[in-house]
């Protein structure tokens, strides 16, 4: 390919923001009224094939102009970047982004900032997905192992994963990537669900979603926890009746608990055989993960869609302290983070279930499961992709589902632009949307 003078021309940002909190969608033990949102981001560029990069971090309403401040803070690091120069190497601007010497004492490395890094690092891959030609799925697949081990920022890993360590996963991963490649093409990943779960939901519409999902091949289930322990059991009840004994059932506290609770409440619940405890103490406590792990076995224990870094699940995986590993696409620095935590995970032998429980999750994570697939784990067993149904129109490139599995995507990219008509409508606060509904509540009208 003859270089180009492309550059980077702008970095426009936008509040995105969903009013699922009026169907109680989303809703858990924590977080009882979200607003799934995206802090949503377009590079330009002026490149003669148009191409341009999206990207986005996940919130849940309140805060969200907050996280679109904080990609805004990263637009001189990216205005005139040469377009060819970010997508040969984007791990170049994540290690640039991440070690600003002043943006880095807001993490470093973790909460606002750090997301805000990672929307624009996955906007970068999208546009390298793009203007190659490929899904990024494929993107990554087809990549040299060198090329790929160096995309990792191996700082603070390399007493569990060394840059030698990850060539050899790597290239072993490569071998009978095609027949597996074939294999996905025909079938797709496979998917549970969390849409009959949400804790706001009513018995009745838990019994119905519950049913539909095993009627369409789901094998394994969720419901949120936490509020009321009487409540969950009966929940469980339910659930477990209305999927029978041989779909598994997984329980979600979203950080709820202490350490002596959460091995009391999960103890509890032992008698419906849930799959998995997830979340069930703060995110930051390894060593209570570890504790909980050991207590309520052969529950497994799942975590780490809030891990705020590589280093918190280097550090889950060398205390033992979780069965099932939960990445999440936009919560730490991008898919360059992403790609060293995929790396550890298969050091460790320990399976990679994405969490997807929020807007464009879906359609990000798929990508990076398909690729620990194809080029990484080399299996399926034991893993499954979280899907969530709802707002998927708002994409350009939704996930496909069919007989519980995520269909792998063909159109170049990352799947993250949205509509342009959903920008303008769920733009915050000034778009249709919520223009219309701030006139409404001014009238008396309901909300």
């Amino acid at each position: 390919m003859t270089p180009s003078t492309a550059r980077v021309t702008a970095v426009d940002t936008y509040d995105i923001r969903f009013p699922t909190s009026r169907e109680l969608d989303g809703s858990d033990a924590m977080n009882p009224d979200p607003d799934y949102s995206a802090a949503y981001l377009v590079l330009r560029t002026d490149a003669a094939d148009g191409h341009e990069g999206h990207g986005f971090a996940f919130t849940i309403g309140r805060g969200n102009d907050v996280q679109v401040a904080a990609i805004e803070a990263l637009r001189a690091h990216v205005l005139g970047r040469s377009v060819d120069a970010l997508c040969a190497d984007p791990g170049a601007l994540s290690r640039d982004l991440v070690g600003d010497s002043q943006l880095r004492w807001l993490g470093p490395e973790k909460g606002v900032m750090h997301m805000a890094i990672g929307a624009v690092v996955n906007a970068v891959w999208d546009l390298a997905a793009r203007r190659a030609g490929k899904p990024l799925w494929r993107l990554l697949a087809d990549a040299e192992p060198e090329w790929l081990a160096g995309q990792v920022d191996y700082r603070y890993l390399t007493d569990a994963l060394t840059p030698e360590d990850a060539l050899a996963l790597l290239r072993r991963g490569r071998e009978g990537a095609g027949e597996r490649r074939t294999r996905l093409l025909a079938r797709g990943c496979p998917a549970y669900t969390t849409s009959p779960g949400w804790l706001g939901y009513d018995d009745e519409k838990l019994t119905r979603l519950a049913r539909r999902a095993v009627a369409d091949g789901f094998t394994q289930i969720k419901l949120k926890v936490g509020a009321d322990l009487d409540d969950d059991i009966r929940r469980c009840r339910t659930a477990r009746a209305a999927i029978g004994p041989h779909i598994r059932l997984a329980v979600d506290a979203n950080q709820r608990w202490d350490v002596a609770e959460a091995i009391r409440w999960t103890r509890a619940l032992a008698p419906f055989d849930p799959y998995w405890i997830e979340e069930p103490t703060s995110p930051d406590d390894i060593l209570g993960h570890a504790a909980i792990r050991r207590a309520v076995a052969p529950v497994r224990v799942a975590t780490g869609e809030h891990a705020q870094n590589r280093i918190i699940v280097k550090q889950l995986l060398q205390a033992g302290a979780v069965d099932v590993l939960q990445l999440d696409a936009a919560r730490v620095g991008g898919v360059n983070e992403n790609l060293g935590i995929l790396l550890l995970a298969a050091r460790f032998q320990v399976p990679v279930c994405p969490h997807a429980g929020g807007v464009g999750l879906c359609e990000l994570v798929q990508h990076l499961a398909m690729f620990d697939y194809l080029a990484v784990s080399g299996t399926t067993e034991d893993r499954v992709i979280e899907y969530v149904d709802h707002l998927h129109d708002h994409f350009l490139d939704p996930v496909v589902i069919r007989d519980g599995h995520y269909t792998a995507p063909t159109a170049p990219g990352f799947s993250a632009a949205l509509r342009p008509g959903s920008i303008a409508r769920y733009t915050f606060p000034g778009g249709a949307f919520w223009a219309a509904d701030r006139a409404g509540r001014r009238k008396g009208e309901p909300a």
